[in-house]
């Protein structure tokens, strides 16, 4: 595909925005232009012309025609936690924050339903919900700041995945806005659907990039009354990678399997505070084990269960959380790597995923690659989904072997992920980092599909360009 000549938004368009949505809702500050130019991935910056802050469907469709009509690049942005750079306005244009639609309109109790803005936050939406015995599984690490249209755009996933599925498991149906300012429902209030393509399924982890999700149905279940926590030491992470798929073998599915090897321990146990127990100088590393249900006695049977094959794999004394306190202590250290990692180096974040069987030929390769190229990597994630966040240390690599020599590591594992039957990205998405390197994954005609797609719900590519595809 040739270039796109994309237009700056103007003065005549600041003015038809301020129409629309007010003039205290549409500003060129340089300073909010940064603010909004930038999210957690790494240090990357780009600003938009302008950032238009919108609250109702009538006026995201508003703006997207003149948009769509200007050939106006229109980029969505959540709560700015995205770690692939997807709500980055890398051709400048129009910002869209979606950061006024923030109710939660309806919860419907009866059939287990919530209708929801994209713009509340997913931990004030599972408070919400708690309060009436009722659930909303999909936890991302940002769960207290992340905004529920972000987690949309990604699918995100999060430590309940394991045993209950990623944000794709929970959305029954979409509002949305097309490019050319169309609004639609892309499927049913109803827990089956087989009439036609399931577009609903093709909007969850497209990144903003198909159209603007305004609002969210989610399918809820009921809460479970119960769960246990165990903290599992290992003195070598490789065992306990191997230790995962055994655990689902024996026929329990935890409600979480957290992997943290040990220099994502302790930069996490610094950053986050201290805790009420001992690391010891051998741990190197920790799998957090939960399993949840209505059922206490059986889950002190699963957890007995758990610990036989854990010490079956090496691993040393098992630690129980006794309380509510020390649940949310070693929660607290696994939330809080990534911002831990973040405040201690430049770093990039690699989000891999392989069948769990395959995690500690994962977790092996990717420090063999370091050692290849001269990186040390922490590692962390979801063990028991095969998802390890691989976070590549700068530390003290020149900026010629950080800029040069890198991508040829990350390469090479992408190319393991594939080798192993996985794939790039297990729930942070594309986005702007992750684009190069598609084409290990998928052959040519697979992403000529993909971009004809793109085509058709966006034909003048003005949704967030240079995305996925360029």
């Amino acid at each position: 595909m040739s270039a796109i000549d994309y237009n700056k938004a103007t003065s005549i368009t600041f003015k038809q925005f301020e129409a629309i949505v007010g003039a205290g809702n549409v500003s060129t500050d340089k300073e909010q232009l940064e603010k909004y130019g930038q999210d957690e991935t790494e240090d990357l910056i780009f600003l938009a012309d302008v950032v238009v802050k919108p609250q109702t469907v009538e006026q995201v469709s508003a703006i997207a025609k003149i948009c769509n009509d200007n050939k106006i690049p229109l980029t969505t942005r959540g709560a700015g936690t995205g770690l692939s750079g997807a709500a980055l306005p890398l051709k400048g244009g129009v910002l869209l924050s979606m950061e006024k639609f923030n109710k939660i309109l309806k919860i419907d109790e009866r059939n287990l339903q919530a209708m929801v803005e994209p713009g509340v936050i997913n931990y004030t939406f599972q408070e919400e919900v708690k309060k009436l015995g009722l659930f909303y599984p999909p936890d991302p690490a940002s769960w207290g700041s992340c905004s529920l249209g972000g987690n949309i755009a990604h699918s995100s996933g999060g430590p309940k995945a394991v045993k209950y599925g990623t944000t794709r498991d929970y959305v029954l149906n979409l509002e949305v806005v097309l490019a050319n300012g169309d609004i639609m429902w892309t499927g049913a209030n109803t827990l089956k659907y087989s009439t036609g393509y399931n577009l609903t399924h093709l909007m969850v982890g497209s990144e903003g990039t198909l159209g603007i999700v305004t609002k969210i149905v989610f399918k809820l279940i009921p809460l479970p009354k119960y769960d246990l926590l165990m903290l599992v030491p290992f003195k070598e992470a490789e065992d306990a990678c191997r230790a995962v798929g055994q655990v689902f073998r024996a026929g329990i599915t935890p409600s979480a399997m957290e992997f943290m090897e040990r220099d994502a321990i302790d930069w996490s146990i610094k950053y986050a505070g201290e805790v009420n127990f001992e690391i010891k100088p051998e741990w190197q590393a920790l799998l957090l084990i939960e399993v949840d249900g209505n059922n206490q006695e059986v889950l002190m049977q699963d957890c007995e269960v758990i610990s036989a094959i854990m010490q079956e794999h090496n691993s040393d004394e098992i630690l129980f959380a006794d309380s509510a306190e020390q649940k949310n202590a070693l929660w607290k250290i696994r939330r809080k790597v990534g911002e831990a990692v973040k405040s201690n180096s430049i770093y990039k974040e690699e989000d891999t995923v392989v069948p769990r069987a395959e995690l500690p030929a994962l977790l092996k390769g990717v420090k063999d690659i370091g050692r290849k190229y001269g990186f040390s990597s922490v590692c962390y994630g979801h063990a028991g989904d095969g998802n390890l966040h691989v976070n590549i240390i700068k530390g003290d690599l020149s900026d010629d072997v950080w800029n040069n020599d890198l991508p040829k590591g990350i390469k090479e594992i992408f190319e393991l992920c594939k080798t192993l039957r996985g794939t790039i990205s297990g729930e942070h998405g594309i986005g702007l980092v992750q684009k190069e390197y598609l084409d290990i994954v998928f052959p040519k005609h697979q992403l000529e599909l993909m971009r004809n797609i793109k085509k058709v719900f966006d034909p003048n590519y003005i949704l967030n360009p240079g995305k996925i595809f360029d």
